[in-house]
């Protein structure tokens, strides 16, 4: 597939900063232009062997599951295995990482006892997260499943507010999605309303997934700028802590959200190569969601660390 391929699809309108994005380049020294990159890793065999396997893939960063992702119990830490992780990440300089909830936690559903189960999980993840602090938590909002924009927006901030507390050392990042079904976060503006009403907006992120923000209709192939500058307008670039680094199988505005092997979608290689090497994005962890085996992964991770040569 090319990069032409779904272009006309849907490609929202996206306005431009008064402040714009181009006054950030000059903000990130040289020697500082470098993404982390890392992928999803199981975390069966432990934390440090997690660790110990994305320094063998060549990255430099990881995302794993708290949970079973399709739901289920947490399995026991040990407080030996995170500390050996905190270790081998200083030793071998690993930026942040980017814990996934479970996509079984709906914090917006119609149905109580699955809010009331989703805001266990998020409470429990969170306090697991603690064991490795100054890392990312991140989940998808939620689906508001016939309830409408406004009453899911309003559910999902106050189970954040019932859990994130002043002392946290955790930022939580709300995920951007393609907004297929009832879905929340499909558009910048409806993740900037969580925050808004947030009590500890300081304590909120978001993590930017290049294949659901391309499926939701924002033109990263032909005004990545543009779309970065509407995700400053609306929610500002400081809260951009971390990419999900996907091409897609479908074209802009499809709202289908479903991943695609770097180069291989309709976002396409040249594309996914501006988004890596943009100055805005250098020092964020860019965690790859492509549809792989551990060579395949392994492949990804290298093309993205030649791109930064």
């Amino acid at each position: 597939m090319n990069d032409d391929m779904g272009y006309s699809q849907c490609i929202r309108k996206t306005e431009g900063s008064e402040r714009g994005v181009f006054h950030f380049y000059e903000s990130v020294p040289m020697e500082e232009k470098m993404i982390f990159i890392g992928c999803h890793l199981s975390v069966t065999d432990g934390y440090e062997a997690m660790g110990k396997r994305m320094t063998r893939f060549g990255g430099n960063t990881f995302a794993w599951f708290t949970r079973n992702p399709r739901g289920g119990k947490t399995r026991a830490v040990d407080p030996e295995d995170i500390d050996a992780l905190r270790m081998h990440l200083q030793k071998d300089g690993f930026g942040p990482l980017v814990a996934h909830g479970s996509y079984t936690m709906n914090l917006c559903s119609a149905k109580e006892e699955t809010r009331a189960n989703g805001l266990d999980m998020l409470r429990q993840d969170l306090e697991r997260m603690e064991l490795l602090p100054g890392n990312y938590y991140n989940f998808h909002p939620g689906s508001h499943t016939g309830q409408g924009i406004e009453a899911g927006i309003t559910q999902i901030a106050d189970a954040l507010n019932l859990v994130i507390t002043p002392d946290l050392h955790t930022t939580v990042l709300l995920e951007t999605m393609a907004g297929k079904g009832s879905e929340i976060g499909g558009t910048f503006e409806e993740l900037r309303e969580i925050i808004d009403r947030a009590v500890h907006p300081e304590k909120i992120g978001v993590c930017l997934d290049t294949c659901h923000v391309w499926d939701g209709g924002y033109d990263l192939v032909g005004d990545p700028d543009g779309v970065l500058q509407h995700f400053d307008t609306v929610i500002g670039l400081e809260r951009l802590k971390a990419v999900h680094f996907n091409d897609s199988k479908n074209g802009c505005g499809s709202r289908k959200d479903r991943h695609e092997k770097l180069g291989l979608g309709c976002i396409g290689m040249d594309a996914m190569k501006r988004i890596a090497l943009h100055p805005v994005l250098q020092n964020l962890p860019f965690i790859l969601e492509t549809p792989n085996e551990d060579e395949g992964y392994i492949r990804e991770i290298h093309t993205v660390l030649e791109w930064q040569q």
